[in-house]
């Protein structure tokens, strides 16, 4: 246990600092979030923190032993996701470019796994979708990060395997006090799709063998309450776009961090109210998980 809160320890302090140093590189590339439209900031802003994350967490794979036998399939599948969107951070790639990616990315961590082929391949559509729902949720300051943390520390609790989940609530720890509550850096599209990634690829190791013999309904709503707030509230914009005669993946503000900005919540307020929400779904998943 004590190799644990060490390694836990170990990539809080990475994250810490680490992302000033990718602040500066950022700045230096020109690799910056510029604000106008739907951003709400008001200064130009350097998307460094995806490379944090992504060096943090390979380098706790490379070094930390064997953690599990599906880390190396997952730091693969991480590096191709975080790769993809660091390139769509500096010049906007085709979106079945990323898609495509991203179905690879997601095949690649469901193939080690031991399930029926039917059960693989709705396993790859949810890993790609949580990917892509990380990247439509981190629209606020604090919002992707906490969700992550929220996920990893719960996960620790309850669905076994805390010597991987505790190692990357720390490392996301210590990139979200460089993001919330006065940001000094942003995830960027590397970033979001990443934490999208690793939360859905070790949330399905930890859970597949559970659901093992299980009926498609019965693991559908699994995945649906243990995505969280990202999948649900991806799913809901989505479904208000098209009833709307809108392509489901235009942008808008209207997410549900948006709306309660535009109410008049702080970003305070609004971060507890979408943390809350989260923990409640994540921990009717794992509730869901061990009545099935």
């Amino acid at each position: 246990m004590f190799s644990i809160y060490l390694f836990t320890l170990v990539t809080f302090l990475w994250g810490l600092i680490a992302t000033p140093v990718s602040i500066g590189l950022a700045q230096k590339f020109r690799l910056l979030d510029i604000p106008g439209g739907r951003k709400k900031h008001r200064s130009i802003m350097p998307r460094g923190a995806g490379i944090v994350l992504w060096s943090g967490y390979l380098l706790w794979a490379l070094f930390v032993g064997n953690p599990g036998v599906e880390v190396p399939y997952i730091a693969t599948g991480a590096t191709i996701v975080f790769i993809v969107g660091y390139m769509d951070d500096m010049h906007p790639l085709p979106p079945v470019m990323r898609l495509f990616f991203h179905l690879a990315a997601a095949a690649w961590v469901s193939y080690a796994l031991p399930i029926p082929l039917w059960q693989r391949l709705l396993l790859i559509f949810w890993i790609t979708g949580t990917t892509n729902a990380y990247n439509l949720i981190d629209g606020m300051d604090g919002l992707c990060l906490t969700m992550t943390l929220i996920t990893s520390v719960i996960a620790a609790a309850f669905a076994g395997n805390p010597a991987v989940w505790m190692p990357v609530a720390g490392l996301v720890f210590g990139v979200l006090l460089w993001n919330f509550p006065q940001p000094r850096t942003f995830l960027g599209d590397g970033g979001s799709t990443l934490l999208g990634y690793i939360c859905s690829s070790h949330l399905a190791w930890s859970i597949f063998p559970d659901l093992f013999g299980k009926g498609f309904f019965s693991i559908a709503a699994v995945l649906f309450f243990i995505g969280g707030i990202p999948v649900i509230d991806t799913l809901v914009a989505m479904t208000r776009r098209i009833l709307t005669k809108k392509s489901p993946f235009s942008p808008d503000r209207g997410h549900a961090h948006h709306k309660l900005l535009d109410r008049g919540f702080t970003k305070l307020q609004t971060l507890a109210v979408m943390g809350l929400a989260h923990l409640a779904l994540v921990l009717a998943g794992i509730r869901l998980l061990g009545a099935l």
